[in-house]
């Protein structure tokens, strides 16, 4: 029979620490509110005592609506938090449990336990101590299935909990929060800040920021607006702990916040932010990492955390927003054990100063899951993303990534439904044929390295609008003018666009492929303008570029499907994107598609 931690009731209802007890669950109910989140109410017994004042947090929910939390299991008390209530009752808040036998291995309730004398739960208001498990990083799995995990990044050594400035107050954990309470302290770390944000409509003039928060509890997200900005933006720094009261709480609107919270807090007048000397128990960060091939199984606009190796990275790319802004971008793709890729999108001053020269490890929390091209994920406003981060994952995924991950091809799962995303999916010219890639219903991906044999120089550049957003052709009015159709305006310039039809080869086959602006620029080595002024002034000159192009090596990354045109089928191949050849990176997948070889004649051998 399994044995209870006799006295862990006790210790649960004077406040003190019960961490690791084994305990049965009497029974569970649901509460509903019709204002905040179902909340759950347990009664548990150590075989003594029996205690009702204790509830589920809401992340932990899921436990008693998948049946997993039920009347007479035995459970390991891993991790709690105690509340005082106004009329001097504690409440014990459940954070991490763990069920060690199921109910129906159980023979009923184990000894003759009597409820706690109501003498013993009220006592002496004082400051709540959450206590804290030794490891650096709690695991947070629903069960061994489950492949996604939680962290608590770079918590360091526990202390006990310090009063608050004053003492006016309780220092309460953030996981305990909710929009009837009224007098509170929490302490927590800042972990991501935004910028100033304003606006301007027919009600008047605003702005704002936020920042999200973590304590060994949770996280939650807090937003200043007008005079609070003025106040805090200022004094809040990410990475500082500091003391915060009076905030207003609500329900979180999902649509705006990745943090896992039930409730979101708003600063108002009477809010308190003090910075704390004291923040050594304070994690830095709160992830929970999601596999990259779980991705595929995730819902569209799910906000995630990920993490891996940088494999590859394109160059920033500059546009124009239809209000007229600047903005820039730039794609990474990231890989981890699992073998799998995934295309993310930066924005805005990350995606300028981002350096993957060194493949380092990435981290991203609240990155939001797109189904553009299967899968890939795009790091907003709010996310957070940490490089190299000191953490037992990126450890172990360096290790794993320099001693047989970077020989990896890969799988993408931002190509794997027809996407565009990642230098993967390697095939010969010859394989794209003979797979029939491009039949299906939707354009296949693929990356191949292959030597320009010819370039078709005829037609290759034509007269755009100059519009910053159109590279419609241009009709020449004969009069100094150039008519855009589709702008249905007439303009005394025009740029020069590029459409390069080529002919790649390599051992096995040969392709026709069309490259677009960029890609044919990369080709040629020049940019349209210069050669379209050269087409008109040295048609000697512009020939011998085209010359010097021939017969050089390099990786594409094509789209190719099957096109009708006047009754006629045929396959149109269309290259996105033109890398030089990295001969080390080419070296090793070559030396891997060796060992697999060998691998498969050994095979043969021993079956013959």
């Amino acid at each position: 029979m399994t044995r209870l931690s006799e006295g862990a009731i006790k210790a649960l209802s004077i406040g003190d620490s019960a961490n690791d007890s084994v305990l049965q669950l009497v029974n569970i109910r649901k509460i509903d509110s019709t204002s905040g989140p179902t909340r759950f109410r347990v009664m548990m017994s150590d075989g003594l005592h029996t205690l009702s004042s204790m509830m589920l947090s809401t992340q932990l929910n899921y436990m008693a609506e998948e049946n997993i939390l039920v009347p007479n299991c035995i459970c390991l008390l891993k991790k709690h938090v105690t509340n005082i209530l106004k009329d001097k009752r504690r409440v014990t808040i459940i954070l991490e449990i763990e069920v060690i036998k199921p109910a129906e291995e159980v023979a009923g309730r184990i000894g003759d336990p009597t409820p706690l004398a109501e003498g013993l739960i009220k006592g002496p208001q004082s400051a709540p101590v959450p206590e804290n498990r030794p490891p650096l990083l709690q695991q947070q799995n629903r069960n061994e299935g489950q492949k996604s995990f939680s962290r608590d990044v770079g918590k360091k050594t526990p202390s006990a909990m310090p009063s608050t400035p004053g003492g006016s107050s309780k220092v309460m954990a953030i996981v305990s929060l909710n929009p009837y309470q009224s007098k509170w302290t929490i302490r927590a770390r800042v972990t991501n800040k935004s910028s100033i944000r304003t606006w301007s409509n027919a009600r008047g003039d605003g702005k704002l920021f936020s920042m999200e928060i973590v304590d060994e509890s949770g996280e939650m997200r807090v937003t200043g607006f007008n005079q609070e900005v003025d106040k805090f933006f200022s004094l809040v720094e990410v990475g500082k702990v500091y003391y915060i009261s009076k905030g207003s709480l609500k329900i979180a609107n999902k649509q705006y916040t990745s943090v896992k919270n039930d409730y979101e807090m708003t600063l108002n007048g009477e809010s308190s932010i003090i910075p704390c000397e004291d923040d050594c128990d304070v994690p830095v960060i709160q992830c929970d990492f999601v596999p990259i091939g779980d991705l595929e199984s995730r819902e569209k606009d799910a906000v995630v955390d990920v993490i891996g190796v940088c494999r590859s990275v394109d160059e920033v790319t500059r546009f124009t927003t239809k209000s007229n802004k600047e903005m820039s971008k730039r794609t990474v793709n990231l890989m981890d054990m699992s073998g799998k890729l995934v295309t993310v999108t930066l924005w805005g001053e990350e995606a300028e100063k981002f350096d993957g020269s060194t493949q380092p490890i990435v981290a991203i929390k609240g990155a939001k899951l797109s189904d553009f091209g299967g899968r890939s994920l795009s790091a907003t406003f709010s996310s957070n993303m940490m490089i190299n981060p000191d953490i037992p994952e990126a450890h172990k995924l360096r290790g794993w990534y320099d001693e047989e991950g970077h020989a990896m091809d890969g799988q993408s799962v931002t190509e794997a439904k027809g996407g565009g995303g990642g230098n993967t999916n390697w095939k010969t010219l010859s394989d794209v044929k003979t797979e029939n890639l491009g039949h299906g219903d939707k354009a296949d991906y693929y990356t191949c390295i292959a030597t320009i044999v010819y370039l078709r120089k005829e037609n290759c550049l034509y007269q755009a609008c100059p519009s910053q957003d159109c590279n419609k052709k241009v009709v020449d009015q004969h009069n100094g003018m150039f008519r855009c159709e589709k702008c249905d305006k007439e303009f005394p310039n025009f740029k020069y666009r590029l459409i390069l039809s080529a002919n790649v080869a390599d051992y096995a086959d040969n392709q026709w492929v069309t490259c677009f602006q960029e890609s044919a620029e990369a080709i040629l080595g020049q940019n349209a303008a210069y050669l379209g002024q050269l087409k008109d002034s040295n048609e000697v000159a512009f020939d011998e570029i085209f010359q010097q192009a021939n017969f050089n090596t390099f990786v594409f990354r094509s789209r190719v499907k099957l096109e009708t045109y006047n009754d006629e089928s045929r396959i149109k191949a269309t290259v996105m994107d033109v890398k030089p050849v990295d001969h080390r990176e080419y070296s090793k997948r070559l030396i891997i598609s060796i060992r697999k070889l060998a691998a498969q004649s050994q095979l043969t051998i021993y079956a013959k």
